[in-house]
């Protein structure tokens, strides 16, 4: 006669040492493990797990530096691009090893247990505040003084010759595209307007009607980028273009602008061109179901190509006030986090659209204003980001709230939770692993100056109770 089933005794479960997943017994283990992991090794670069035999192609390809000084120029693979679009598994990923898990919790769990990360190396690894920080301020004037002398692009000469060199550049990249251009998507800080005085990043996707369906595109890509890469260096440009990285998906190079002044950061991007310049609603529901079925990374990032448009019109659309606002964190982000050592070397923090999303969350949590104060808009942020298991941000300008695939993500979220406006499969926090260090560091900068003595005031009152 069966026992009775205890309440409080766990069934035993059997733990894959590769991704961390729990089974109910070997034989699940031993299925999962030959499906998922059997024949394959992490890169000691990236923590992707690849096939033994195609290690080598994939370091050569992803990972290979080549300098080329005839052209004064130099490729670097290091950085996965892919993570600017689509949810990885960073989130899961530990910050020490390549190795991945299959809950965050399962991640968190590993690295005490096997790497020590206590709460004091935590603290020790992720905090180191420069000198250019701006929280030993000790006024709000002296903060708005700071934004307008030393981070918003100033509406000048200089401005004015910028814009007329960053379209003059944008059309020479055209010119020289090797394939038939059906029409050009352009984003990045540049292009949103968050950009700031010292730095900027424009990404170009040219769709193309010479790539006959998504897996063409993926077959074509490495050869129309070796293209368009010898097509970029031209005696006119060789001094100002500065070509830099290229990944399986774009190129990216270094602008010189206006007389020398500044530069900004190129990512060039083929793409099938699946629906024009515009989505129907009908059209948009559809593509969506494709998203969230499609398993294939590779896929999904060209997928997601598509919907560049409307991530740079979400945040466009900000008020001059929140951009300024949106500059100010990434500063903030800049200035006051250690940069990754060896040990670390895994780690990943947010990226700069996953602040843009989350600044423009606390705006509109404050009712939208119109005219606020910097360092009370500030203080909310980093209030919340100390909380960051409590944010859960959603906008449903391109999907309804009943839409099915939404409601299915929305179930399954992990925390923090920051649907992308223009994509209901992509949590923009999972391409993070270090969530923990935002909150230590965001904890310390609220007890520098700048936040001595200051109260939140209307319309901030909300971020008290976090």
């Amino acid at each position: 006669m069966a026992l009775p089933r205890m309440w409080g005794v766990r069934p035993r479960s059997y733990n894959c040492e590769r991704c961390g997943n729990d089974f109910v017994s070997r034989t699940a283990l031993r299925y999962h493990f030959q499906a998922k992991h059997l024949g394959r090794v992490h890169c000691e670069t990236c923590g992707k797990e690849v096939l033994r035999e195609c290690l080598l192609q994939h370091a050569k390809t992803d990972h290979e530096m080549i300098l080329t000084s005839n052209h004064r120029s130099y490729w670097d693979m290091t950085r996965n691009r892919r993570t600017k679009f689509v949810a990885t598994e960073t989130l899961t990923s530990c910050r020490m090893c390549p190795r991945q898990f299959g809950t965050a919790h399962a991640r968190e769990y590993h690295e005490k247990q096997e790497h020590h990360f206590t709460a004091s190396k935590r603290a020790q690894m992720s905090t180191a505040f420069k000198p250019e920080n701006i929280l030993e301020y000790k006024t709000p004037a002296e903060l708005t003084k700071f934004v307008e002398a030393k981070l918003r692009p100033i509406s000048n000469a200089v401005r004015w010759g910028c814009a007329s060199e960053v379209e003059k550049i944008i059309e020479f990249i055209e010119e020289v595209f090797p394939l038939p251009i059906t029409y050009v998507t352009k984003g990045g800080s540049y292009i949103k307007g968050t950009d700031v005085q010292d730095s900027s990043d424009v990404d170009i996707v040219i769709f193309s009607s010479a790539f006959q369906s998504l897996e063409d595109c993926q077959r074509k890509i490495p050869e129309v980028l070796e293209e368009l890469g010898k097509g970029l260096i031209k005696p006119s440009w060789i001094n100002r273009v500065i070509l830099q990285e290229r990944t399986p998906f774009s190129l990216r190079f270094y602008f010189k602008c206006y007389k020398d002044h500044h530069g900004h950061f190129f990512d060039i991007m083929p793409c099938y061109d699946m629906f024009g310049p515009t989505l129907s609603a009908g059209l948009k529901e559809s593509f969506y179901g494709k998203l969230y079925r499609c398993s294939d990374s590779d896929k999904i990032q060209l997928y997601t190509m598509a919907l560049l448009k409307y991530q740079v019109e979400f945040v466009k659309a900000s008020t001059e006030r929140v951009k300024d606002l949106i500059r100010l964190m990434k500063h903030w982000f800049k200035t006051s986090f250690a940069t990754p050592r060896e040990e670390n070397k895994f780690r990943r923090l947010p990226s700069s659209y996953a602040v843009e999303l989350i600044t423009i969350y606390v705006w509109e949590l404050a009712g939208k204003p119109m005219f606020f104060s910097y360092v009370q808009g500030m203080r909310a942020i980093l209030k919340i980001l100390v909380q960051y298991q409590e944010i859960c941000a959603v906008w449903h300008k391109h999907y309804r709230p009943n839409f099915p695939i939404f409601q299915k993500v929305f179930l399954k979220q992990t925390r923090p939770f920051v649907l992308d406006p223009a994509n209901p499969t992509f949590n923009v926090c999972e391409n993070s692993n270090a969530w923990d260090e935002v909150a230590h560091v965001a904890r310390q900068s609220l007890l520098k100056p700048l936040f001595n003595g200051i109260q939140a005031k209307e319309p901030w009152l909300f971020a008290e109770n976090w």
